[in-house]
């Protein structure tokens, strides 16, 4: 079995899906799961992404059913979180206008982040070294204050933190893993970019959102693929089963290799 059958298998990315059956899987999942573990809903950070609003759309319409079917309440709560002034933060808003979010917040990171960079650097004169913080660091260290936060919201409010990574994200280690703080549940986790998007359109995530350019938001002008030097396509296509550029190939399966640690349990003696 070659590598590219390995990790297709391991994600269980299918080459083409039946995008209300995926849906329905996916809705079905997460109501059985709340359940189980006797939450009383989600929490989701809407970045203004695709991911984000596909996953705020499952959520939504997991406990609308569930509040429905028992008579009980369940919440899908939508958090945003803007680093001071957020450029795109409508789109955020016209996501949760889309699926109807009654339960909304905004936790602007700016302040932590900063005063987290300042100890930081304080603490590096204790062994005599002055520098600042690199500008992959300090967009690390935001993209980890914003799971504090949610975490912290969720503990009180008994909600399950939502992750928004899928496979097209996990292959190359680029999503929220053990040292961002992880997350409870992935709605989205054996789908690639391409459909992902298939099941925005169809649950009516904004077109605004669904024609953004892929980030992360970790500095002003970040993208995913100028950062991981590897189109979505090229992944979509390598998940799919087909064959790709052998250049992008390679780059591709080296960065699965080399971010294992990441996709592993914590290890242990």
């Amino acid at each position: 079995m070659s590598l590219q059958q390995q990790i297709i298998e391991r994600f269980g990315v299918k080459p083409f899906i039946d995008v209300e059956e995926q849906v329905s899987i996916r809705v079905d999942y997460l109501k059985q799961y709340v359940q189980k573990s006797g939450s009383t809903g989600f929490l989701i950070a809407i970045s203004g992404g695709l991911d984000s609003a596909v996953a705020a759309g499952l959520c939504k319409r997991a406990t609308d059913e569930l509040s429905a079917e028992t008579g009980r309440s369940y919440m899908t709560l939508a958090v945003f979180q803007p680093y001071g002034q957020q450029t795109d933060i409508d789109h955020s808003y016209e996501v949760a206008e889309a699926f109807q979010l009654a339960y909304k917040t905004e936790t602007n990171i700016e302040e932590a982040v900063d005063e987290i960079a300042l100890e930081v650097e304080h603490s590096f004169k204790s062994i005599k070294m002055s520098r600042h913080l690199s500008r992959a660091t300090k967009g690390n260290v935001m993209a980890r204050t914003r799971m504090v936060v949610q975490y912290a919201i969720a503990q009180e409010l008994n909600l399950l933190v939502v992750g928004t990574d899928h496979a097209s994200e996990a292959i190359t280690g680029f999503y929220t893993k053990w040292g961002d703080g992880a997350v409870d549940i992935e709605p989205l986790q054996s789908l690639n970019k391409r459909q992902v998007y298939q099941l925005g359109a169809h649950i009516g995530v904004p077109q605004s959102v669904l024609d953004k350019v892929p980030t992360a938001g970790l500095w002003e002008g970040q993208t995913d693929e100028n950062e991981l030097g590897i189109t979505y396509s090229d992944i979509n296509d390598y998940l799919e089963g087909k064959d790709i550029d052998p250049a992008a190939k390679q780059k591709l399966e080296q960065q699965y290799l080399r971010t294992e640690h990441k996709r592993s349990p914590i290890p242990g003696v």
